[in-house]
């Protein structure tokens, strides 16, 4: 019979498995935040997505009951799994101060204690491929728990125990929700509810893809939200360059629905177009409609808006403008056409 490490390490392992997939069901994940944590654009797909906390269910309760070379491919699986998610988790916190994962379904900040949790769960999986080999083939460390009796009881209690910590409470906020900081507004005595800048993948017109808020954070950006199609963007379109030399402190770009390849507006001079053809920018913002308009901060939050409508995007870069410089700005003589 197996020693105790050969029932304990891979029923523990499958108990972290599906405590996970059932977090991630109770609060599901979205693209934005993979691809805040930096998932590989080739995996941020929606079937993915939605297909990865089955999958972590199943791998767990494959681990948990099966044995020999079962057992063994089904460990080498979550040893690669745990390996992908120490690497995500190791680079997020060395190049971002703010990124957050939904590991067990509530998102929360990555730190250093992800990473050694992670790296620990990584160890656990690669004793678990070490030893799993030895438990019976079908039924695997399960059946061997059983077996010995007080074994079951104790893991049961364990995997009760961590269930009952990660399951989130019902009132608590378990949406993807960025933290939000409330900032007042003097003007018109309002208070202006920051939150984070989408860390969202967004196409440049040169064909680069940059992540939304790694952007803004090396210059504010005004984004500004046209369609070719929409006559209310008209006036809008004809003034960014009437803007951009009112505002040189942020980067104005044009925010566009069609790819770079099939859109009939795009800016390849500095500050490029900016192009969404997954709509993950529009999605976020919850800004379906154009025109809109949206200030983004270098310190990851929102700075101002969204606004929709011509008049109320004309208006809301005058309050940008005097925030500035104290004083309303000036009325143009000339509109500059900046198409390309």
């Amino acid at each position: 019979m197996p020693g105790a490490l050969a029932i304990a390490l891979p029923l523990t392992l499958a108990g972290v498995l599906i405590v996970s997939a059932i977090a991630k069901f109770r609060a599901p994940d979205d693209l934005a935040g993979w691809s805040e944590i930096g998932v590989p654009a080739g995996l941020r797909k929606e079937w993915l997505r939605r297909l990865h906390p089955w999958a972590e269910l199943a791998l767990g309760i494959a681990i948990a009951v099966l044995g020999g070379i079962l057992g063994l491919l089904a460990a080498l699986v979550a040893v690669a799994l745990m390996g992908a998610y120490s690497w995500l988790v190791t680079r997020a916190v060395l190049h971002d101060d703010d990124a957050s994962c939904a590991c067990f379904g509530v998102r929360k900040r990555v730190t250093k204690v992800t990473v050694i949790r992670n790296a620990w769960l990584a160890v656990l999986a690669a004793a678990t491929a070490a030893i799993s080999w030895t438990t019976p083939l079908i039924g695997g460390p399960l059946r061997e728990a059983v077996a010995d009796g007080g074994w079951v009881i104790g893991l049961g209690v364990a995997a009760v125990t961590t269930a009952l910590i990660l399951w989130p409470e019902g009132g608590q906020e378990v949406a993807d929700a960025p933290p939000r900081a409330a900032v007042a507004d003097t003007d018109d005595e309002r208070d202006y509810i920051r939150t984070r800048t989408p860390a969202v993948p967004v196409t440049l017109a040169d064909g680069r893809v940059e992540n939304l808020r790694t952007m803004a954070a090396r210059k504010p950006i005004l984004l500004l939200s046209v369609s070719t199609t929409c006559s209310p963007c008209t006036p809008i379109i004809e003034k960014v360059g009437v803007w951009r030399e009112l505002l040189p402190e942020v980067d104005v770009r044009l925010l566009l629905a069609a790819a770079p390849e099939s859109s009939s507006l795009i800016e390849l001079a500095e500050p490029q177009s900016l192009h969404d053809p997954d709509g993950y920018v529009r999605q976020s913002l919850d800004t379906p409609s154009t025109p809109t308009a949206v200030l983004l901060g270098i310190d990851g939050l929102l700075a101002g808006g969204p606004v929709l409508g011509t008049d109320d995007v004309e208006a809301f870069i005058d309050d940008i403008y005097e925030s500035l410089h104290g004083q309303r700005p000036p009325i143009p003589s000339t509109v500059p056409d900046q198409r390309v």
